[in-house]
């Protein structure tokens, strides 16, 4: 089994890929395989942001993998106007769903509740097989709940720094 525990910087060239969705590019732990069949577990450090299209890692034994996104089922949104777009991300965004951002347009999940829903807002939606890289959210890294007396977890926001904290 090729065991995977670092990220690391772009590399030239790759000894093997891994083609992932977006769901297990967000795991840290996972068994999966490479593209050419060998067994692979990561073993990443917790709390990081989903690993991203064109990311490398390194194997324990020293080999160089490249992880790939591998397409998935998505809902391939368009509107009329930039209003209607910003209107359409909204309402996603008030039900807590990733979006991925273009252009022009908003990817997301294939889920035909949400498809009836941009289609009453007045959107254009049409399935596709793409791959998925949402936007990471405000504060980047990993999704926690801070508890009082939990210092692992008691930091301030990443992006935004609205004070300095001692």
């Amino acid at each position: 089994m090729l065991v995977i525990h670092t990220r690391i910087a772009p590399q030239a060239a790759a000894d093997a890929e891994l083609e992932l969705t977006f769901e297990a590019r967000s795991k840290s732990r996972l068994r999966c395989f490479t593209t050419a069949g060998e067994e692979v577990g990561l073993f990443l450090e917790r709390g990081q942001p989903a690993l991203a299209d064109g990311e490398f890692l390194q194997a324990k034994d020293g080999r160089i993998v490249r992880v790939r996104a591998k397409p998935e089922p998505l809902l391939h949104v368009t509107c009329a106007s930039p209003f209607e777009l910003m209107r359409a991300a909204y309402h996603l965004g008030n039900r807590h769903v990733a979006l991925q951002l273009g252009d022009g347009w908003l990817r997301l999940p294939d889920d035909y509740v949400l498809k009836a829903m941009l289609e009453q807002l007045g959107a254009t939606v049409e399935a596709v097989q793409a791959p998925y890289q949402p936007e990471q959210g405000a504060y980047g890294g990993g999704h926690h709940h801070s508890h009082h007396g939990d210092e692992e977890f008691n930091y301030g926001p990443r992006l935004h720094q609205f004070g300095v904290r001692k």
